[in-house]
């Protein structure tokens, strides 16, 4: 998400050497261990509490209330944030993070994708197994530990190997004797390290969403664009066992009761008020270079290429039925959503010329590395290196990850099973047999309930095609070129044929091979010999690149960026890259001007809905329910002083994917929206901060509010909460 520089590079870059050691209130992901240094910056945008009541590990704060959502077997990579909002463990996020969950417990008979889903009492409420929140306990800064054990001379793979081991140390040390978890994560392209201990619960249920009509309101179209009307949130709950530690679904299990949770606002919004987003952004990329943009904008254009193949045939499959929707829907909002913020960002990298920017501040650079220590002066010439070793590599890659492994599904799902049913035949896992049993039942179960044979061969047939049409034949898997030669160029032919000869192509045939696992059969199944093919190129890929260059590119990356840090030093303050830890940025709620005689209000309300409204089943649908409630202009207590009801806002935030759900807080700590978007004319903003332009779009919370109580008429869920009016 990035925005407009329209300004003579080499003047603003002469003047950054002028100013002083302050960042501006709207750039960075800064850690909360280290907010000290922000605070007057801070309490200048509007901020009135302190530092502590942010971070505090001794007692109660705001960041006992943000929640990092995570999968089990992986709870730290965060998808997206949520926030507690009531003394009971309730907690809200956005409506496309918890969208797997609704589609997961939606059938023909209970749409809740359709319809939305609303529990009025906590026996109604929806287990969601797998599905974690992590609260962050406490950080700490272990570089000086972590350094101690490295030195100059060892190589990167040895580098990698010695932190690897002091990190299991660190973590172990510090969590243990308790229910935590820990894991150290890099700062500043490895430069340095800190330390971060959760707790992570396990029972996490779903309470309540609108309907899709709402919570994707404008669909594709909106997506990445302001004005929005969208009403993005979903509700859930996390229960602990009787005792409060985390526990797994239980019954007896009870609501968590939060060492703090935030007041919602219902009180007017207004041009400069302070916002604060708290959350778990995903990545950042702002120390990329000039030749890692390139190798980004070549990457972002093959993805968006490929995935329009797979996203129009979802498109013209979902409309068939509903049963079709209800499998693809969440798959395709997973594909879409990445699909147009690539060529977003390729539109935005063009227009605000970040590959000048880039290229001025490596200039800047090489003038200050001169008399330097000689890993500084060698820096970008191995950067410049390692990006072009691996050219044709990338794009290689792109194929391969986007058009064979993840386009297609069963493939790849086929070589994952196929594993398992390797391992049964393993006496060295024979302890394990069981788990192993079960894993491919879940693995089984989860797949072919959202799985259409038709669509998965239009899906197969197209990719593998467009594939080897644009391929580099010398990166080209066998089966692509033995498929093509076979059938003379006809993919759904041999898709179709395929198909016939698998036991992988329904439930039924691959659990009647289950019955009796046969490896030999096995080996000869053709989509598991597919699968196969695609993780044997996919891990071929990365090795044919030279060692000595890909080493040189992570220790250019490092010492580029510890080069930036000191070229910098007193002039700005400068954040980590964002890696899925607890972040929190600053700003204020501002309008903006995108483009010659367009001016951008820093809200929206309601009515735009209605003036969107679109035909049923597409994606300005205005549900009748709400239809009804706007056009009486029954918003109670929820409406301005206008008598309009908000829907969305724009502040300065930074922001980036994982961010979606974070709680966007006033200056007192209340709650005044969720994080949901970026805009377009900034989507390079992961790359290179723009100052003018780049915004984070938010959910008002009085469109929350009144969704939950006019629309739902969920009076439970407000009674939970405490409001400020």
């Amino acid at each position: 998400m990035n925005h407009m520089k329209f300004r003579v590079i080499t003047l603003a870059l002469a003047l950054l050497m002028l100013m002083p050691a302050a960042a501006r209130a709207d750039e960075g992901m800064w850690l909360l261990s280290l907010l000290g240094k922000n605070y007057a910056d801070m309490q200048k945008a509007g901020f009135k509490l302190t530092v502590e009541d942010i971070y505090n590990v001794n007692k109660s704060c705001l960041k006992d209330a943000v929640v990092g959502l995570g999968e089990e077997g992986s709870p730290f990579n965060h998808f997206c944030t949520g926030e507690i909002i009531s003394p009971k463990g309730l907690m809200t996020t956005n409506h496309h993070c918890g969208y797997e969950k609704l589609q997961q417990h939606s059938t023909v008979g209970h749409d809740y994708l359709r319809d939305g889903f609303w529990a009025y009492s906590m026996d109604q409420e929806l287990p969601n197994p797998g599905m974690t929140a992590s609260i962050l306990i406490r950080m700490e800064d272990v570089t000086d530990q972590v350094k101690a054990a490295l030195s100059d001379e060892m190589s990167e793979s040895e580098r990698e190997k010695a932190i690897d081991q002091v990190c299991k140390n660190i973590e172990k040390k510090a969590v243990e004797g308790t229910q935590y978890d820990a894991h150290v994560e890099p700062m500043f392209n490895g430069n340095q390290f800190f330390l971060f201990v959760h707790i992570v619960y396990k029972d996490v249920r779903l309470v309540g969403a609108p309907p899709s009509s709402m919570g994707k309101f404008g669909g594709d179209t909106d997506n990445w664009m302001w004005p929005r009307h969208t009403c993005d949130f979903s509700m859930f709950r996390i229960y602990t066992a009787p005792d409060g530690s985390p526990a797994e679904y239980a019954e007896e299990n009870v609501p968590l009761n939060p060492k703090h949770f935030f007041p919602v606002s219902n009180r007017e919004l207004k041009e400069g008020d302070f916002s604060m987003v708290m959350g778990f952004p995903g990545t950042t990329d702002r120390f990329l270079t000039s030749y890692g943009l390139k190798e980004t904008e070549a990457d972002n254009q093959l993805r968006y290429d490929i995935r329009t193949v797979k996203i129009n045939i979802l498109r013209e499959e979902m409309a068939k039925s509903q049963a079709n929707r209800i499998k693809y829907d969440s798959k395709y909002a997973e594909c879409s959503n990445y699909w147009k913020y690539s060529i977003e960002q390729n539109k935005a990298l063009k227009q605000l010329n970040t590959m000048g920017v880039k290229r001025q501040i490596e200039d800047d650079y090489r003038s200050w590395a001169q008399g330097k220590d000689k890993r500084y002066r060698e820096a970008l010439a191995q950067i410049e290196k390692g990006y072009a070793d691996r050219a044709g590599i990338s794009a290689a890659q792109t194929y391969c990850i986007e058009g064979l492994l993840i386009g297609p599904e069963l493939p790849w799902t086929a070589f994952q099973m196929g594993k398992g049913f390797e391992l049964l035949d393993n006496p060295q896992f024979a302890a394990y047999h069981d788990q192993v049993v079960a894993s491919v039942n879940e693995m089984a179960t989860a797949f072919y309930k959202d799985y259409d044979a038709t669509i998965e061969q239009r899906l197969e047939a197209a990719l593998f095609q467009y594939v080897y049409e644009r391929m580099d034949p010398q990166f080209m898997p066998e089966f692509l070129t033995a498929a093509h030669k076979k059938y003379k160029g006809n993919f759904a032919k041999y898709v179709a044929d395929m198909h016939k000869k698998s036991f992988f192509a329904s439930e039924e045939s691959l659990r009647k091979f289950m019955e009796k696992p046969d490896l030999k059969k096995l080996a000869k199944d053709p989509i598991y010999q597919v699968g196969s093919q695609v993780y044997e190129l996919y891990t071929t890929l990365r090795s044919r690149v030279p060692q000595s260059s890909v080493e040189g590119l992570q220790r250019g990356i490092r010492n580029f960026t510890d080069g930036i840090l000191q070229f910098n030093e007193g002039r700005k303050l400068m954040s980590p890259d964002a890696n899925s830890t607890i972040r929190l940025t600053y700003g204020n709620v501002k309008s903006y001007d995108p483009r010659d005689a367009v001016s951008y209000s820093y809200y929206t309300t309601i009515a735009g809905v209605l003036q969107k409204e679109g035909p049923a089943g597409g994606e300005f649908e205005v549900p009748a329910r709400l239809k009804e409630l706007v056009l009486a202009r029954d918003f109670g207590r929820y409406a301005d002083k206008n008598g309009e009801l908000p829907a969305c806002f724009v502040t300065t935030n930074d922001i980036t994917g994982g961010n979606s759900g974070s709680p966007v807080i006033d200056g007192e700590g209340n709650l005044i929206g969720l994080a949901f978007d970026g805009n377009s004319e900034s989507m390079s903003g992961d790359i290179d901060f723009e100052e003018r332009l780049q915004r984070c779009i938010c959910l008002d919370t009085r469109y929350m509010l009144w969704v939950i109580d006019k629309y739902a008429g969920a009076r439970n869920l407000i009674d939970e909460m405490t409001i400020k009016d």
